[in-house]
């Protein structure tokens, strides 16, 4: 492979890119910050100067597509809220650059195919960021439930929940569902869905849902705020799960066994998880070496372009996701099974 990194912009400066995402590229091996794009000027000069960013790679949402005419620029990740992921992929596809997007990928099947096929036609690279595939005890489990540890995998929860606080910046956009496209579902309800198919290497062949909403919350005039969904697979796992944006805090999963089971409770935090194994032989906590998962989800798709290989997360486990949760909101409206 090229020893070279390649570089990288950021389109959307709100508070996980700035807190999670920039900072995680002194961890990288294979790619470097060079760019940014932002709505917010000022905030986009401060970060620039802070990371010794050239100025002349700040763009707005305006002159985004003049990026086709910077060189240092080999790949766009999409940090906006879901709506816009389409558009500037689409428009950063044209523009001659691999794409990396956030998940949700988008807010219907449509949008996610036609990401798909813009960049196809552009011959560039898309992955959507599940940074969780990327995590050393995510990655633990996975290994654990395929070596047969805990037998014959049954059963899977998952839940994820957190307050939604509109006054904040980061959580204001999520109560307008033009935007985000839905409510924790969208948000972290993704998380349980993703861990349900990656624990079982499974796509669900049948889903029930139910949701509901505090009466006279205004924060969810638009969105729904608890929704919890079973899911069967084609093995016989069966999975049940759960989001809210009104829980305390959680982020978490299980998985039980003919012999065992294991839980990592927290299972998609940015930086703690704690993973359990029960079997007969007793209860075991499992401790392993943390890595960046920000950083390692990053490299993985600037060493794909280099070799050429396709990502681990392609635009089709997005679009993928997105049918299934369209699938989850579908039974939960209708109050019946949906076979997908």
């Amino acid at each position: 492979m090229e020893n070279k990194k390649l570089g990288w912009a950021i389109v959307g400066l709100g508070k996980f890119a700035t807190e999670q995402l920039i900072p995680a590229f002194k961890d990288c091996k294979y790619s470097e910050l060079v760019a940014l794009v932002s709505g917010s000027p000022d905030k986009a000069k401060r970060i620039a100067a802070e990371y010794n960013l050239d100025a002349s790679n700040i763009y707005d949402y305006q002159n985004y597509d003049s990026i086709k005419d910077n060189p240092a620029v080999d790949v766009i990740y999409i940090v906006l809220p879901n709506s816009l992921h389409a558009e500037f992929t689409v428009r950063g596809a044209q523009a001659g650059k691999h794409i990396m997007c956030e998940k949700p990928m988008a807010t219907s099947v449509e949008d996610c195919q036609k990401m798909i096929e813009a960049c196809r036609q552009a011959g560039k690279k898309l992955m959507i960021g599940y940074r969780a595939q990327y995590e050393t005890y995510n990655l633990k489990c996975i290994e654990l439930i395929r070596e047969g540890k805990i037998g014959d995998l049954k059963l899977i929860t998952s839940d994820h929940g957190r307050p939604l606080k509109p006054d904040q910046p980061e959580d204001k956009w999520r109560t307008n569902k033009k935007l985000a496209g839905g409510g924790s579902l969208m948000d972290i309800g993704i998380y349980s869905l993703q861990a349900c198919r990656y624990l079982t290497g499974e796509e669900p062949v049948e889903i029930s849902a139910m949701m509901s909403n505090t009466p006279n919350d205004p924060r969810f005039n638009e969105v729904e705020e608890n929704i919890t969904f079973s899911l069967r697979f084609p093995g016989g796992v069966l999975a049940n799960c759960s989001s809210s944006y009104s829980f305390f805090e959680i982020k978490r999963f299980q998985a039980f066994g003919s012999e065992g089971n294991i839980t990592l409770d927290p299972a998609t935090d940015y930086n703690e998880h704690q993973l359990t194994l029960k079997t007969d032989a007793g209860t075991e906590e499992i401790k392993l070496e943390g890595n960046n998962h920000f950083a390692a989800e990053i490299d993985h798709f600037s060493e794909c372009i280099l070799e050429n290989k396709t990502p681990k997360t392609p635009g089709e486990e997005g679009l993928q996701d997105v049918k299934l949760m369209m699938a989850i909101y579908e039974a939960a409206a209708t109050g019946k099974p949906v076979k997908v």
